[in-house]
């Protein structure tokens, strides 16, 4: 059984359920710290809801491709490449977009929930509970969401992506725990920093892939109809290997590092690596870190150069006072 498929899906959950994690804990010390902890069965309860309801929309997402492929099983094998390629579309939106616009606000995380929290105990007890479950409700399926998309676009690997989530899920709760259970210190900038630089590669892998379903998809459809024939605008009939829309090989690792075997396996798993790749696709991988990823660290360096800022200010501030109660001596 080839676990490999688990790896990216793992990365994903861990971050988002970190980030999740984060809020619940957030929340449970407020409500601590306002003598309200007769709220926390809201907070457990919102976790849990909010899992099971994005498991739900995964389930759903898997039975409507499988749904469209049977409609007419002579299409099936142009569907199902096709569904799988605007999944993907769609994770790499929805992720490239968390990834940068959570980056910004991360350092306003706290100071929003604590306002969400604080709202919420204004209002009367039975609307305090339902004010504290849909913050935290919303939290988890806003993180659950992009991961279900990201194991849509897979689908056809079976429950092997899922076992990755879930793997991901335990670990993020357990983090959870020991941040605001055991009080561990863990800097949490930086797993964040590392962990958007992997996210960041695994969604430019998830172009590649997007690429190549899309590529499946068209040759099938063209192969199977003389009409189509003219969609492949690029078709090479003298290599063994060739690409319909992808245009012409770039490399050919076959024989030196194989994608079905390790550490092969692994590379394409986690950053899209393929002993086949074409034109398209690697301009597709280059444009997106150099557009997303170049976004992505320059959030990171503007916060990192913020926070700096900030200190230096601080520092002056202190040093200002210091200057002032001494000319006064």
């Amino acid at each position: 059984m080839n676990f490999s498929a688990a790896l990216p899906t793992f990365v994903i959950t861990l971050r988002e359920g970190v980030e999740a994690a984060l809020v619940v804990g957030i929340v449970l010390a407020l409500l601590r710290k306002a003598k309200q902890s007769r709220l926390n069965p809201w907070v457990y309860a919102g976790v849990g809801v909010g899992i099971i309801v994005s498991a739900l929309i995964g389930f759903l997402f898997t039975w409507m491709v499988q749904a469209l492929s049977a409609i007419n099983p002579q299409y099936s094998s142009v569907v199902e490449p096709v569904m799988e390629g605007v999944f993907s579309i769609l994770a790499i939106i929805m992720l490239s977009w968390m990834l940068i616009w959570m980056t910004k606000q991360a350092r306003f995380m706290k100071a929003q929930v604590e306002g969400a929290v604080t709202n919420a105990l204004k209002q009367n007890s039975s609307y305090a509970g339902w004010g504290v479950f849909s913050l935290v409700f919303i939290a988890v399926v806003r993180e659950g969401f992009e991961t279900v998309l990201f194991v849509a676009a897979n689908f056809q690997q079976g429950l092997i992506p899922a076992l990755g989530a879930l793997a991901g899920i335990a670990l993020a709760a357990l983090i959870g725990v020991l941040l605001f259970k055991w009080g561990v210190k863990i800097n949490i900038r930086q797993f964040f920093q590392f962990m958007g630089v992997l996210l960041v590669l695994i969604v430019a892998g998830l172009v590649v892939t997007a690429l190549q379903k899309f590529d499946e998809a068209i040759a099938t459809l063209a192969l199977s109809n003389r009409a189509s024939e003219s969609l492949c605008f690029y078709y090479e009939r003298f290599t063994r290997i060739h690409s319909c829309i992808l245009g012409p090989m770039v490399w050919n690792t076959s024989n030196i590092l194989p994608d079905e075997r390790f550490p092969g396996v692994i590379l394409q798993a986690l950053f899209g690596y393929r002993q086949y790749l074409y034109v398209v696709q690697a301009v597709g991988y280059v444009v997106f870190l150099v557009t997303v990823g170049g976004l992505y660290f320059r959030s990171i360096m503007g916060g990192s150069s913020g926070s700096t800022a900030s200190q230096n200010s601080k520092s002056r501030s202190v040093a200002s006072k210091a200057t002032q109660s001494q000319n006064s001596k």
